[in-house]
């Protein structure tokens, strides 16, 4: 049977920035309602090691820090749901969504977690070595490739950056464009192909990540020539595929400000969009930094503000006095 749950504040999301939101809101006496969503944990419950989170002198594994947060959520009282918000109407206060399961969620406050999901090439292969060579994230993973050969899929600014960034530990990177010019701006072109450990192999795609061992890992990439069709092969360590991020924001379109990319808008220095009590956190508005400790950072910052307005509104005072 359908059930309507009523809250100060929705939490829509449960991967860093959510978890934080929910600590800080359930602390500040808001029983906040967290929805977990389609992939509880966000991108770190699909991440291996993590040794750029604060606080751990050693690596920790991704879906055992998403379980820890989980675990301090559920400690400290938060009540958190299984379910995937379907649709939400940010027309008036409060402000209701409903559920996949087919519950009604009425809050007079929301934070948007809901992240960003890397975009693939779509290989089984790649899948295949996902975590064992391939990466969608050269911040994090970078680290690990320390003297070896790699290669970066993409031609945009996000592609070049991450090859600029894999030359402070790769001994070679190779950057694979499927045309024959690159998109990114021309300054960091020109940086690009002034770095002596960078090649760039133009007008190709990957056809297919190759590897071996056990555990498996990554040893090379079989490449075709869009323009001639020529098969090749290269010997690398690791794929980083950086073809775009895509934010998980469908369900909120044409009714809060995002940009051309689908990526939320909030005011300078702050969470807030541009509808009052409504506030967006991590991977969802930030295309830029995308780490697990910003994500984290703006979860707190979204959950102040919430509890900021809820103290100033006309509304919140009525639901407090409740």
């Amino acid at each position: 049977m359908p059930q309507t749950h009523r809250t100060k504040m929705l939490i829509v999301g449960s991967g860093p920035a959510g978890y934080t939101a929910a600590i800080y809101a359930t602390r500040a006496n808001l029983a906040p309602i967290l929805v977990r969503g389609m992939q509880p944990g966000g991108q770190l419950s699909i991440t291996t090691d993590v040794e750029n989170f604060p606080g751990f002198e050693n690596p920790i594994q991704g879906p055992w820090l998403m379980e820890q947060m989980y675990k301090q959520c559920e400690h400290i009282g938060t009540l958190m749901l299984e379910d995937l918000i379907m649709k939400i109407d940010f027309s008036k206060r409060p402000f209701v969504a409903t559920g996949d399961s087919g519950d009604t969620y009425v809050a007079d406050t929301v934070v948007i977690c809901t992240g960003a999901q890397a975009r693939w090439l779509g290989l089984s292969s790649e899948e295949k070595y996902r975590g064992a060579g391939v990466s969608a994230c050269a911040t994090c993973d970078g680290f690990f490739f320390r003297g070896k050969k790699v290669a970066v899929v993409g031609g945009g600014n996000t592609a070049v950056e991450e090859a600029l960034y894999l030359t402070n530990h790769a001994s070679k990177v190779t950057l694979i464009h499927r045309r024959d010019s690159l998109r990114a701006e021309k300054m960091m072109q020109a940086r690009l192909f002034k770095n002596p450990k960078v090649e760039v192999v133009w007008d190709s795609a990957v056809e297919e990540v190759v590897g071996a061992g056990t555990p498996p890992a990554v040893t090379g990439l079989k490449l075709k020539n869009v323009k001639t069709g020529a098969a090749s092969q290269i010997a690398v360590d690791g794929l980083f595929v950086a073809i775009g991020h895509v934010p998980a924001t469908e369900v909120f379109k044409g009714q809060i400000d995002m940009d051309g990319e689908g990526y939320i808008l909030t005011k300078p220095d702050s969470t807030a969009t541009n509808v009052p009590g409504v506030y967006a956190a991590g991977d969802v508005k930030d295309k830029v930094f995308r780490q697990a400790v910003t994500a984290a950072g703006m979860g707190c910052m979204a959950a102040l503000e919430a509890e900021k307005f809820l103290a100033h509104s006309e509304s919140g005072h009525q639901v407090a006095a409740e």
